[in-house]
């Protein structure tokens, strides 16, 4: 194994002792460091977390797609982060592998089909327009701030309504659950909320990290009642959903559908494999918690860097508003339909690269489970961890010209020809994609061109520059502040 590494270029340690370990903080200035590591090595390198835990960081399609391609022979990374999730998600689809993950992939797929999402467009629009009925309310509001006074555009920190929305909007389409939760509290979104805080924070302290001590520590008892919270609220719709469908029996149960639109916990109550057997309760469940837990943060995360992306480069943000405001002209209603989701091609150029230069998730780890032979000749030993750097590939000059340029052109028809699949991967890609990605797609689509046809973006000038900050999703320090105009 260590002959098959030393294949691998390798960093400068920081010491003999500690190898690269302080090295790689969830800061801005571990982004920066990604950034020096893709610079001096293209496709990737070997990191030492301590002197017997080797990592390869991945920056490049040729080292990045046999591990991508590879389901069978790549399982999660089954310590730290994610055992921290467990209690709460279970053997969902990010946790489990094996059989087990491929059944279930298998059973999910249909619940994410063209004809699904449709039905969900009507949700996305409802849950935007309470945000942006808000958000107008606050723009109209004169702050203390000196660019608001007099009635100006006024500062709005905007990840955290933007979770809020993909919160609504995955109740709805979940559970068919009105929490309301962007008008008033949920005790459902806010043990959410707060497990995915509890998750960060404690991978920040090492002592936290075995069980028995976070179980008797104060986090670890908010921990467990949060995800006994959720736990409750998701056993029960499951429950009486199976009960009713037990009463009724199938046909009249499918029968009483008619006119409604089936959510996420119908069709996984429905849903058989080849041999007739279905999901458990507790399989549901996971599912549902998982889908509620990656759906929420990504997007909102996503929608966050797109608007903050629009604001500094206001030519793009125009066109985009030009393309919707055509889309809507002469209609009766401003809500965005199924149809309109392929006739918005700047919008959706626009969030690829908004992705692209601001992923929601930096990076994915995997354990091998059988030595990976790239093409090169070199492989990647059985049981070594790979740390597939969503982030550095995304930044990689090889790959992007001035990375660090937002240019949504790059995603035109003619300069993706010829452009590696495994170049662009801010859902993952391989068999163990995102299964929600045209979900989320689908809403990015909807919320921008909603807002843009409400509002203008603007940065605000009277706060430094974000200093982003690589957590469960990408956020900034401070919050990200946007100044909302009023059309």
């Amino acid at each position: 194994t260590c002959r098959q590494l030393n294949k691998f270029p390798i960093p400068p340690w920081r010491n003999w002792l500690l190898g690269h370990t302080g090295m790689g903080q969830s800061t801005e200035r571990g982004l920066q460091q990604v950034d020096a590591l893709v610079a001096r090595y293209r496709h990737g390198c070997l990191w030492w977390g301590l002197p017997w835990l080797p990592v390869l960081r991945l920056f490049h399609p040729s080292t990045l797609r046999p591990l991508l391609s590879a389901s069978a022979f790549v399982a999660p990374k089954d310590e730290l982060f994610y055992s921290f999730l467990k209690p709460w998600l279970g053997e969902g689809l990010l946790l489990s592998h094996g059989q087990r993950w491929a059944r279930h992939r298998r059973l999910l797929t249909p619940a994410f089909h063209g004809d699904v999402l449709r039905d969900y467009l009507g949700i996305f629009n409802q849950s935007t327009r309470v945000l942006l009925v808000r958000d107008l309310r606050c723009a109209r509001v004169p702050t203390r701030t000196p660019m608001a006074a007099g009635g100006g555009p006024a500062a709005l920190e905007v990840l955290q309504p933007l979770s809020l929305l993909t919160l609504d909007t995955l109740q709805k389409c979940i559970f068919s659950h009105e929490s309301h939760c962007q008008e008033q509290p949920s005790e459902y979104i806010q043990a959410i909320l707060e497990l995915s805080s509890l998750v960060v924070r404690r991978q920040l302290q090492p002592l936290l990290h075995p069980w028995w001590l976070y179980n008797l520590s104060s986090d670890g008892r908010r921990f467990a009642r949060a995800c006994a919270t959720v736990h409750a609220f998701t056993a029960d719709v499951v429950q009486r959903r199976r009960h009713t469908l037990a009463r009724l029996g199938h046909q009249a149960w499918m029968d009483g559908q008619r006119g409604r639109s089936m959510d996420f916990i119908d069709l996984l109550l429905l849903t058989k494999d080849e041999n007739g057997h279905t999901l458990s309760d507790e399989d549901i469940a996971a599912e549902a918690d998982t889908f509620m837990f990656e759906g929420h943060d990504t997007t909102a995360s996503g929608l966050a860097w797109l608007f903050y992306n629009l604001a500094g480069h206001p030519e793009h943000q125009e066109r985009c508003r030009q393309e919707v405001q055509e889309l809507l002209a002469g209609r009766d209603t401003a809500d965005i339909e199924w149809e309109d989701l392929s006739q918005l091609p700047f919008t959706t150029m626009c969030i690829k690269e908004s992705l692209r230069l601001h992923p929601p998730v930096t990076a994915v780890s995997r354990r091998c489970t059988e030595d990976i032979p790239l093409r090169d000749g070199r492989v990647i030993p059985k049981g070594v961890i790979c740390l597939m750097s969503i982030y550095g590939t995304h930044h990689n000059p090889d790959l992007w010209p001035e990375p660090e340029v937002f240019n949504p052109l790059r995603f035109s028809p003619e300069n993706s020809k010829g452009r590696s699949p495994s170049s662009f991967i801010p859902f993952s890609a391989g068999p163990r994609n995102c299964i929600g990605q045209s979900f989320a797609m689908a809403e990015m689509k909807v919320v921008v061109a909603l807002t843009l046809s409400r509002f203008v973006l603007r940065r605000d000038t009277a706060r430094p520059p974000p200093r982003r900050k690589p957590e469960l999703i990408l956020r900034a320090d401070d919050g990200l502040w946007l100044l909302l105009e009023p059309l």
